[in-house]
């Protein structure tokens, strides 16, 4: 055995075993690290006393593959992978991407479109009414009727046109280990109806069960919405995603119900996060953090190797931004693993032959969180409503980075580590609000790797409430702070701002806007964003319907392709290749927008540094210059 698990029929034998529990299916090849759900799920499970045998990217041409290991003996996991398969396949532009980081050698075209619900039809057609239990992103985000931006169109939850029994979203380790436990115990899959965040369909007149075991009981009947509605008008698919957005909570939520002519989809509440033993429970499991050798002759799997020497210690994001998806897929309770827990991952890590001495990342979700936003929630829930950091940081929110520090403290001090970085996203406005500054001086000083990377997005204050990000004031403090620190710790460091183009709400002037803010400020981006409507946004709601869910007030969307592609020219207006472009933003400007076009092409600013084209400012100018 080499320790992973078995992805052979002989493997499973070697193990004692005539056929495994469970066959997971997934569309990334096989990695047994803990950045990959299908890694956590199976070392769970093999934790809890089932066997997971793995089939990793198979052959889907025909149901033969889906053979492999013979019929499971409690049934078929089944994934995407780490990333939706649509995603993954297909640019912004639609356009097919020469590269899949989570194959091996990085080669495309070794998981199908829709790779869920193909994987699911498959295994049907290979052995009928076995049990086939769904998870991992692209089951998550898609558990309800969803905008398709591939198709455009609004296709059905994906349990409907998968076939699947059971979906599970969210995190998924109690939901697995529950139905794992039901059906070891003979409980027929069809009858698994009370078990937290999972989904099923069942018939329209069925009742709605849930087990007081479970820690919930049904209050009133839940809000349900008619297919044929939610897919033909636009004001109703809004306020059904609020409904399940507002339910996304593991204290407040309720069922969600759709119908589908004379069947119902129900989505149970979530399940409680993980808290922090259980969290180091999982962590500690024994991966090997690598990916199988069985990839060895075609380059290995080109995603471990951005995570093969990172830690991820937290789970969760209170920040919600619109149109990040994991709001609505790990929830917005952050809850972290222990000190100790995080520091034995680093000694293991320092013990490998292969390691250099270089923590690459101490991160998650958002780096810099480290405990819920506030005491109210854990009793509370989270608020509907109101975001925990914008339009301005709510009274009640807990800032301290206290303990994050200390944990950046530990894992220098272990041996054989010569530097610890933070590469994660941090969020700038929840640093600036610790009064003790700690955090950011140490981060600054002791853990950029010469650049550090935030997102402020953009600078029109209009389009960063709808992107449920800061306003442009609060990047201007912390880039502020971050110079001077690094200017008097006599370090040459540069702040690399992430930024998207026509995310709704983004009109042409707000393109430009955001142009003369890089020209003020010296930057020239390498690489920019064009907004991407994938499932479980809230921004993607907007460019479907014209509508923010949140408010229910409309907003304006680009959708126009050239409109488009000229507001990401904007953003990189330096560039020779694209002068036509910037010029042709006259045409959807007004007069104001216009004259600000003018200032831009022709006008002259002073530059706060000054930057080559990577986004960096140029030798000799890292030093903050003397305001006149």
């Amino acid at each position: 055995m080499n320790g992973f698990l078995p992805t052979t029929p002989e493997e499973v034998r070697e193990r004692g075993y005539d056929v495994p529990d469970f066959v997971y299916v997934s569309g990334d090849a096989y990695v047994d690290h803990s950045s990959f759900g299908a890694a956590i799920i199976t070392r769970v499970l093999e934790a809890h006393g089932f066997l997971c045998a793995v089939l990793a990217q198979p052959d889907w041409t025909s149901a033969e593959d889906f053979k492999r290991f013979g019929r499971p003996r409690l049934g078929f996991l089944v994934s995407s992978g780490n990333v939706d398969s649509m995603v993954a396949h297909f640019s912004v532009t639609g356009h097919r991407r020469d590269r899949d980081y989570y194959s091996p050698g990085g080669k495309p075209g070794k998981r199908p479109d829709r790779a869920v619900i193909v994987y699911c039809n498959r295994i049907r057609e290979a052995y009928g009414d076995v049990p086939i239990l769904i998870g991992g992103l692209e089951a998550s985000l898609r558990r309800c009727a969803h905008y398709d931006y591939w198709s455009d169109k609004v296709r059905r939850g994906i349990l409907l046109d998968s076939r699947a029994d059971v979906l599970m979203y969210g995190m998924g380790e109690r939901s697995v280990v529950r139905l794992a436990e039901l059906l070891d115990r003979g409980v027929p899959v069809g009858k698994i109806r009370d078990v937290r965040g999972t989904a099923y369909v069942c018939r329209r007149k069925d009742r709605i069960f849930f087990d007081p075991a479970e820690g919930y009981s049904p209050s009133g009947e839940p809000v349900g919405y008619d297919f044929e509605k939610l897919s033909s008008d636009k004001e109703t698919y809004a306020r059904a995603f609020k409904v399940q957005y507002d339910n996304n909570d593991h204290i407040t939520g309720k069922a969600v119900v759709e119908y589908y002519g004379d069947r119902m989809l129900v989505v149970n509440p979530p399940q409680p996060p993980l808290g922090t033993k259980e969290l180091d429970e999982v962590y500690a499991l024994p991966y090997v953090g690598d990916a199988h050798p069985s990839y060895g002759a075609e380059g290995g799997v080109p995603a471990i190797e951005e995570v093969r020497f990172s830690v991820t210690h937290n789970r969760g994001c209170f920040g919600a931004c619109s149109f990040c998806a994991i709001a609505y897929h790990q929830g917005r309770v952050v809850t972290s693993r222990s000190i100790p827990s995080v520091i034995a991952e680093i000694e293991k890590l320092a013990a490998r032959p292969d390691f250099k001495g270089y923590i690459h990342d101490i991160g998650g979700p958002t780096a810099n969180f480290r405990h819920p936003s506030c005491k109210k929630q854990l009793t509370e829930g989270m608020c509907r409503g109101r975001r925990c950091l914008t339009p301005t940081p709510c009274p009640n929110l807990d800032a301290d980075h206290s303990e994050y520090v200390e944990l950046l403290a530990s894992a220098e001090k272990v041996p054989g580590v010569k530097k610890v970085f933070v590469r994660s996203g941090v969020r700038y406005d929840y640093a600036m609000c610790d009064k003790s500054g700690a955090f950011i001086e140490k981060l600054v000083r002791d853990h950029v790797s010469g650049q550090l990377r935030v997102a402020p997005e953009h600078c029109s204050n209009r389009v960063l409430a709808a992107m449920g990000k800061p306003k442009i004031d609060s990047f201007n403090a912390f880039s502020e702070v971050f110079y001077s620190i690094s200017e008097k710790a006599g370090k040459e460091q540069y702040l690399v701002p992430y930024l998207m183009s026509s995310h709704p709400g983004s009109t042409m002037d707000d393109a430009v806007s955001l142009a003369l803010y890089l020209k003020e400020h010296g930057l020239d981006p390498d690489q920019v964003q064009d907004f991407y409507p994938t499932p479980g946004t809230v921004s993607t709601v907007m460019f479907y319907t014209g509508i923010d869910p949140l408010s229910g007030k409309k907003i304006y969307v680009p959708t126009d392709r050239r409109e488009k592609n000229v507001q990401r020219a904007l953003l990189q207006w330096r560039r020779p290749e694209n002068a036509a472009k910037v010029r042709e933003a006259a045409d959807y400007c007004s007069e104001n927008g216009k004259g600000r076009l003018d200032d831009l092409l022709g006008g002259k600013t002073r530059t706060k540094h000054a930057v080559n084209r990577g986004g960096r400012p140029k030798k000799g100018g890292g030093q903050r210059r003397k305001r006149r």
